[in-house]
């Protein structure tokens, strides 16, 4: 374990061939590229998209930027990366409870283990408010001068206190679940967050409605990826929110992908914020 953790527009048609006497249409628009797609998002909502970028939305955002063919797929690992060690302050397999991020993340569950490491980050890792914001701003590089300084300011304004990530697997090697927190002072930036990435997510048309998390209908929200029955492997990315926690689920297993026991644990997880013992 360890300590330290962007849709093309259809081609236009061939405009067809009008009268002389006629006016000429308008060009047709051309298609987004992908490094001009992604400014555009970071101009307008970069908000959203650093919280997607810090707490696990970054792989899906890209998808539906890039183009709507592409899925973003998981190893499963047989094997947790790292065995459990001793600590005296717990059972170090359910994942760590010695910091107040580390508590507000769920305890790996019955049937599960800590999972792959999410990316340099590790299984169980978490970032101080400082690093977190420090990564927010440096994924604005790609700005113009006026539009990073007002970019820098809206992620001041946020006062991230920290990120949390925990990744998960099943006994059964069959799922792997990513959770990643981001908690703020500004509840009404969660709130916020929340309904312009699921607000995104619906207007794209390309993901699935995914289940419902019984008991957190109006702060949970889910999607299940593009129907491809081609992969072997399906997946599903849920965002929630309670209180200053703001967070991403992002799930990948074989098919029968297991639905059911994502939203489990999200709904847990929600649950674990709002009664930590009785999900300890």
């Amino acid at each position: 374990m360890n300590d330290d953790v962007t849709l093309p527009a259809p081609a236009a048609p061939e405009p067809e061939s009008l009268h002389p006497a006629e006016p000429a249409p308008e060009p047709a628009p051309e298609p987004v590229r992908k490094g001009r797609a992604r400014r555009v998002i970071l101009a307008t909502v970069p908000v959203v998209l650093v919280l997607a970028a810090v707490a696990g939305a970054a792989a899906y955002t890209k998808v539906t930027v890039d183009g709507a063919d592409r899925t973003v797929s998981t190893v499963l690992w047989q094997k947790p990366a790292h065995g459990p060690g001793k600590d005296p302050a717990g059972d170090i397999a359910r994942g760590r409870v010695s910091t107040g991020m580390s508590k507000l993340l769920l305890p790996v569950p019955a049937g599960f283990r800590l999972g792959p490491d999410s990316g340099t980050y590790g299984n169980d890792a978490e970032l101080s408010g400082r690093a977190a914001t420090a990564e927010m701003k440096d994924s604005g590089r790609g700005l113009s001068g006026k539009q990073r300084r007002e970019y820098e300011k809206r992620i001041d304004k946020l006062h991230v206190q920290g990120v949390g990530i925990r990744t998960y697997a099943s006994d059964a090697n069959d799922l792997v679940v990513e959770t990643q927190l981001v908690r703020m002072k500004d509840k009404k930036a969660v709130r916020d967050s929340y309904r312009f990435q699921t607000g995104l997510f619906d207007s794209v048309g390309i993901f699935r409605d995914g289940p419902a998390v019984s008991g957190h209908k109006k702060n949970a929200t889910c999607f299940l990826n593009p129907k491809n029955s081609k992969q072997k492997v399906d997946g599903m990315f849920c965002v929630a929110y309670e209180g200053e926690a703001m967070f991403t689920f992002t799930a990948s297993g074989t098919k029968p992908f297991d639905k059911s026991a994502v939203v489990e644990l999200v709904k847990d997880q929600l649950n674990h914020i709002t009664s930590p013992g009785e999900y300890v």
